[in-house]
């Protein structure tokens, strides 16, 4: 059922009021047939409506009234040839309807085309864009296929001599006269050592990394580990590596090793990026989560709260471009010089962090410095103890 327009209601009011004033015309003047050739008006006005029955209604009603002024007494010898005029406008009525008709249909078939026109070019434009987007993922995975053989191949031959140097670390803890502090140093290197195999060992077993394991934790566990890891490094450059993470924060839902990863990874390029005397700031807090973030969150953490942790890294270096920010998640993009990094930092802290139920978002500002922004699932309450876990 085709809806009228105002516009269309408007052409049908000026169409009908057009026939009653040739109609009450014809009611003064019957005898000149004239005045009946008025008729084609609202004809020609109801044809842009482009509706068949109001059209047939309308040509009817002007056919009709032109032979009621036949009706009209009329002189002698003169009903015949008044027949036979109005007959001829009739014949033009009915000649300007289907020529009018005719018309509005070959222009509606000629609209109903373009319109078919301009969507199948729209849809050969997403097919195009589709096309590319396939194209740019089939050569991404080509070349991450290739890394993971080559990471494979070199975690072989790595993996043996890394064992002797846990060895070794494990056996200068041990040593007489060792300091708490050079202990604590000690405990560390051997962490991260372990931290080492173990992803050699994800990576013999598998091309792709090992998915996350993530559970309840206090902030603080899954940030103070990676800030004192590069605490040295930080220091070395002269850098100033500060965190600011309230007490009163929900838990958050992290594989500690994980994301331990995604943090050294931001703070490494972090530190690159920010000169001598500059600051680095980690900043922890909980928000409400949009819906999406909520949906994306529970599919992955049991027992979330409508909240989401944010963990901002914060510099105070160069900077990038827009369109450099925009890339950084790319696998292999980077700005570092040749030999100085792989473009795949970024790049799989941030498939870690979405595998999280999370999202990591970069923001930029030449001359300003880097704001890299980590949220993941959080929950107020106590973490869920193993016996009560479906």
């Amino acid at each position: 059922m085709t809806v009228m327009t105002h516009r269309d209601r408007l052409v049908l009011a000026i169409a009908a009021a057009c026939f009653l004033i040739i109609l009450v015309i014809e009611e003064f003047t019957p005898a000149n047939v004239v005045g009946a050739y008025g008729y084609v008006l609202p004809i020609l006005l109801v044809t842009t409506l482009r509706n068949r029955t109001i059209m047939l209604v309308t040509v009817l009603a002007c056919v009709a009234a032109t032979y009621s002024g036949l009706l009209q007494p009329t002189k002698p010898g003169r009903f015949q040839s008044a027949v036979i005029n109005r007959s001829v406008v009739v014949g033009v009525l009915l000649l300007v309807a289907y020529l009018g008709v005719s018309w509005e249909e070959r222009k509606a078939r000629e609209e109903a085309a373009r319109a078919a026109l301009a969507r199948e070019t729209e849809n050969l434009l997403k097919a195009n864009m589709q096309l590319v987007q396939a194209k740019d993922q089939l050569n991404r995975s080509e070349r991450l296929a290739a890394v993971g053989q080559l990471v494979a191949s070199v975690a072989h031959e790595v993996g043996t001599p890394l064992h002797s140097i846990a060895w070794h670390v494990q056996a200068l803890a041990e040593e007489p006269g060792t300091t708490p502090e050079m202990k604590k140093r000690v405990a560390i290197v051997d962490d991260q050592l372990t931290r080492v195999v173990r992803i050699i060992q994800d990576l013999l077993s598998s091309t792709r990394p090992r998915q996350p394991e993530p559970q309840w934790l206090t902030v603080e566990e899954v940030v103070s580990p990676s800030a004192i890891l590069m605490e040295p490094a930080f220091h070395e450059k002269g850098v100033a590596l500060t965190t600011d993470i309230p007490t009163d924060l929900p838990l958050v839902w992290a594989d500690k090793e994980k994301i331990h990863q995604v943090l050294v990874n931001v703070l490494t390029n972090a530190l690159a990026a920010t000169p001598t005397q500059g600051k680095v700031t980690i900043t922890a807090g909980s928000r409400e989560a949009s819906s999406d973030e909520l949906d994306r969150g529970r599919l992955v953490a049991q027992g979330m709260s409508p909240l989401v942790m944010t963990i901002e890294v914060q510099d105070t270096g160069c900077g990038m471009p827009e369109e450099d920010a925009r890339k950084a998640f790319e696998p292999f993009f980077t700005t570092k010089a040749v030999g100085k990094g792989t473009g795949l930092g970024l790049f799989l802290s941030h498939e870690s962090v979405v595998a999280h139920g999370g999202s990591l978002v970069l923001t930029s500002e030449i001359g300003c410095g880097t704001t890299v922004t980590m949220t993941l699932p959080a929950m107020r309450s106590e973490p869920i103890q193993a016996g009560e876990e479906a």
